[in-house]
């Protein structure tokens, strides 16, 4: 049988080869022939070749060592700025004290300790002309009949479960909450933010005010939250305003058995000797809103967070900073849902306290 690995002394996968390379010639031949590729190829290297890093690799040594001049000036416009932060901060603490009265009040008025005035509970709707003109044409039967039934009306002591009612029309916050921690919010009479003393590094704490209950002896539960306004050192230009770096719960004085933030599970255990079983109880972690309240700590140690560490204590950050800004400001417009309304209405942003280090 003749061998047909060989043409003329020539291998045939040599001749295959050669014939393949021409073939890919001829091919990038007729594309760069094409104007739209050679367009687009053009408009690629020309992106490559105009970033801004590559841009300053190309200026003279004088050139470059004005633009660093120019990064010492910032540097110093960072300082500048973190100073001007903690002074915003020592004025919302002066007027933390004067919106305090008027929170006080608020307090009273859910609690049912006051019962406000006419004049304080007086307030003028959207829709007050259509109402007016709507009662304008009621006839006196009716509204005998609606004057009955206001009489009848139940009339509780306060504004019950405000803050509870809160927690659920808020998505951030009701998502922390568990059946199980329902009954206990709905003891919640106020929270409160504190501002960190003059001299003192910067911080606030939240405070939930309970009253008495069945599930634990504090009157109060606190969550502080340390914040930094000062550049960092290895990146300076990355500084936007203070940042909340880290944050301390409290211990709940839980009563007996009350504990939310654990369950009991049972598990059969094999003796390895004898080979008997025995069923052991065990307390496990549970979910609970009042896990908010044993935070994740940041680490201190020049070691990173695992990123489920990582996203846990950016959002323990970004609830803290929605109570501090928004809930405590606004309640009442969280309870009825305007505040909602409004906050879906912009463009989300993320502040830039919620920063996590």
């Amino acid at each position: 049988m003749a061998d047909n690995s060989f043409s003329d002394g020539i291998p045939s996968d040599s001749l295959e080869a050669a014939k393949n390379a021409s073939n890919t010639e001829k091919l990038a031949d007729q594309v760069m022939q094409n104007p739209q590729v050679l367009a687009a190829l053009q408009e690629r290297l020309d992106s490559v070749s105009h970033t801004p890093s590559s841009y300053i690799e190309t200026l003279p040594k004088a050139v470059k060592r004005r633009i660093n001049a120019l990064k010492q000036l910032q540097v110093k416009c960072a300082h500048i700025e973190a100073k001007f932060y903690e002074e915003v901060h020592d004025l919302e603490r002066k007027y933390a004290a004067l919106y305090q009265p008027l929170f006080d009040k608020r307090r009273e008025f859910i609690t049912g300790d006051a019962e406000p005035t006419d004049a304080e509970s007086e307030w003028h709707s959207e829709n007050e002309e259509e109402d007016k003109l709507a009662g304008d044409i009621k006839n006196k039967a009716v509204i005998a009949e609606k004057e009955a039934a206001a009489a009848e009306e139940p009339n509780p002591k306060g504004i019950p479960e405000f803050w509870f009612t809160i927690f659920r029309n808020v998505d951030m916050l009701s998502e922390l909450v568990q059946e199980y921690d329902e009954p206990i919010l709905k003891h919640l009479q106020d929270i409160k933010v504190k501002f960190s003393d003059p001299g003192q590094p910067m911080s606030f704490v939240l405070e939930f005010h309970f009253e008495s209950n069945d599930y634990f002896t504090n009157s109060v539960l606190t969550k502080t939250y340390k914040m930094k306004s000062e550049p960092d050192k290895a990146d300076p230009f990355s500084f936007e305003g203070p940042e909340i770096v880290d944050c301390d719960g409290c211990t709940i004085d839980w009563k007996k058995g009350k504990n939310v933030t654990v369950k009991t599970i049972k598990k059969k255990q094999k003796h390895k000797g004898r080979g008997t079983v025995r069923t052991i109880t065990k307390q496990v972690p549970n979910d609970s809103f009042f896990n908010f309240f044993s935070p994740l700590k940041a680490s201190g140690d020049g070691e990173s967070l695992d990123e489920d560490s990582e996203f846990t204590l950016a959002s323990d950050f970004e609830i803290g900073h929605f109570f501090r800004e928004r809930i405590v400001p606004r309640a009442v417009l969280y309870f009825t849902g305007e505040a909602i309304e409004d906050d879906d209405n912009k463009e989300p942003s993320q502040p830039s306290e919620c920063k996590q280090q």
